[in-house]
């Protein structure tokens, strides 16, 4: 009996170590199974999918990305890696290329129709065929939907049609020089026919569908993914897909840099957070990418209101800006002094305000005030105005009054105010502030876009200032009918070296009359971690996420 039970327990015990062996090799059968990526046409597992994105940190956060609706740096940036425009920009440069054209445009010969040869074996996200009706119906919407950058084609196109499967004409209402850049505008990118509609103010603020190598996966609060387009015409992203992580403020993004849990950090860090990533990243391999950027800061004055209706006075003001001690002392050299509102890198930049007034001048200044008829008894009273948000401003605007106070003998006295920059640009227009300190980054690449929008009245005169126009909306309201003739002449000018000259006159005048000061331009930024590669800053202050990719 002992034997048999023995013999039972031994014969059970060994069939359980069976079916414990059979169960864990099919358990293993399955983990592997899974792990296998489903659908994956390059056969890459899922771990090695998941170590090739690209995290990048930003405390921008995006409105929008319609392209109708988008008007801000963050939103700029990611149409142009999630779409494609007719024209853009070869890397590295301020080269003009083709992208969902095939050649430059035609224009004719009065300088108003552009004939477009359109791409072919395009596709949309959402698999929608690309051709010359989709492209009009993109660059139709962005005009007819009134998005805040409508104004942009609003103003200048007359119409788009179709002359071709794959072929666009334009027509403009005037002649425009600029229109060929203007085409490379991040928002100018087609979109799908399939997926919006044409309608006033009909935006889908949470949604892209275009043609461009990335699609957009998620739009969460403080997180965007952007996934590869496996069916993207061109160059192929070097990465996976990138994951982009939106941080309260910018100390959390500076940690997360300096602790490794982002790949890449991107806008927006103070000046001393930039200045200890730079000192620590020899030390720490830290990547540091930076370049010249073309976002102009600057002091608008306003002209309607006393003192500064004395153009003497504005002189003076002009005069005392030592742009240089700014650069050292506030932005500890993260910019670069400007002289004019056209960033020196274009052709037909001309230094009006260092050859007229220099930095830091104040026998100029003071003789300039004097001029005007104020004295240490009848001093020139100006209020300094800036964001409250803004603590680099806030110092740019205590280091003037502070020089002002030392050494312009109490001919001038500066008063500092702030305000909520919301509150700001709602009442700019109204002419509720003699100064405001302000920045521009341009729309496009060309010096139009730097005057036209700054000096422009379209209806005014010497004695009332302007009353309508682009002077009038940044608060300025300067009027200059010699202005708007050289504004019109350029634009219809096609002769590159007549156009610089014509820009150059201008900038005489406004150097001269001093509705605007400009004080610097702002260095662009992005740090990466050292096993990231492909990481650029473009001339055009784009950022490609596709170039990106890790070691």
């Amino acid at each position: 009996m002992f034997k048999h039970q023995l013999f039972s327990s031994v014969n059970r015990s060994r069939q359980l170590i069976i079916q414990f062996i059979s169960l864990f090799c099919l358990c293993c059968f399955l983990v592997i199974s899974c792990s296998q990526p489903q659908n994956n046409p390059n056969n890459t597992s899922t771990t090695e999918i998941k170590t090739n994105r690209i995290t990048i940190g930003t405390t921008l956060k995006p409105r929008t990305v319609d392209p109708a609706d988008a008007y801000e740096v963050i939103s700029g940036n990611l149409l142009y890696n999630l779409g494609d425009r007719l024209y853009g920009y070869k890397l590295g440069t301020t080269e003009l290329v083709p992208q969902l054209a095939t050649e430059m445009p035609k224009i004719s010969e009065d300088g108003t129709t552009y004939t477009i040869p359109i791409r072919q074996g395009v596709t949309f996200h959402d698999g929608t065929p690309f051709n010359s009706e989709a492209m009009a119906f993109s660059l139709k919407r962005f005009i007819e939907n009134e998005g805040p950058p409508s104004s942009l084609l609003a103003n200048t196109v007359e119409s788009v049609e179709t002359t071709g499967e794959y072929q666009l004409t334009i027509k403009l209402k005037k002649p425009f020089a600029a229109f060929t850049p203007l085409l490379a505008f991040s928002g100018l990118c087609a979109v799908s026919p399939q997926a919006y509609t044409t309608d006033e103010n009909k935006f889908k603020p949470d949604t892209f569908i275009g043609t461009g190598p990335y699609k957009l996966a998620e739009y969460g609060t403080d997180v965007l993914r952007l996934d590869i387009f496996e069916n993207y015409w061109g160059e192929k992203p070097q990465n996976q897909g990138v994951d982009i992580q939106i941080f309260s403020s910018s100390a959390n993004l500076f940690n997360a840099f300096k602790t490794g849990a982002i790949d890449v950090a991107y806008l927006s860090l103070d000046t001393d957070q930039i200045s200890n990533l730079e000192q620590e990243s020899e030390r720490q391999g830290w990547q540091v990418i930076s370049t010249d950027g073309k976002t102009v800061n600057y002091i608008v004055l306003n002209i309607n209101s006393a003192p500064l209706d004395n153009k003497a006075v504005r002189q003076a003001l002009a005069a005392i800006v030592d742009r240089n001690l700014l650069n050292k002392r506030v932005l500890r050299e993260q910019a670069e002094p400007i002289y004019s509102l056209i960033p020196n890198k274009f052709e037909g930049y001309k230094p009006v305000f260092q050859e007229n007034y220099g930095d830091g001048n104040f026998d100029k200044a003071k003789e300039l005030l004097k001029q005007a008829g104020h004295s240490q008894d009848n001093p020139a009273k100006i209020e300094i105005w800036y964001a409250s948000n803004s603590t680099k401003r806030q110092l740019v605007a205590s280091t003037l009054k502070a020089s002002v106070e030392e050494k312009i003998d109490g001919l001038m006295e500066l008063e500092l105010n702030s305000v909520e920059a919301a509150t700001a640009f709602k009442n700019l227009d109204k002419g509720l502030y003699q100064t405001f300190m302000l920045d521009w980054y341009g729309d496009f690449v060309d010096a139009d876009n730097y005057i036209q929008p700054f000096l422009e009245c379209t209806k005014g005169s010497e004695e009332t200032g302007c009353e309508a126009g682009a002077s009038q909306f940044q608060g300025s309201f300067y009027y200059s009918d010699r202005i708007n003739q050289l504004i019109e002449q350029q634009r219809q000018e096609q002769n590159p070296e007549k156009r610089q000259d014509i820009f150059r006159e201008i900038q005489d005048l406004l150097g001269e009359d001093v509705p605007f000061i400009p004080l610097w331009l702002d260095k662009d930024y992005v740090f990466a971690q050292k096993n990231i590669n492909g990481v650029n800053l473009e001339p055009t202050q784009q950022f490609p996420f596709w170039t990106i990719n890790k070691s």
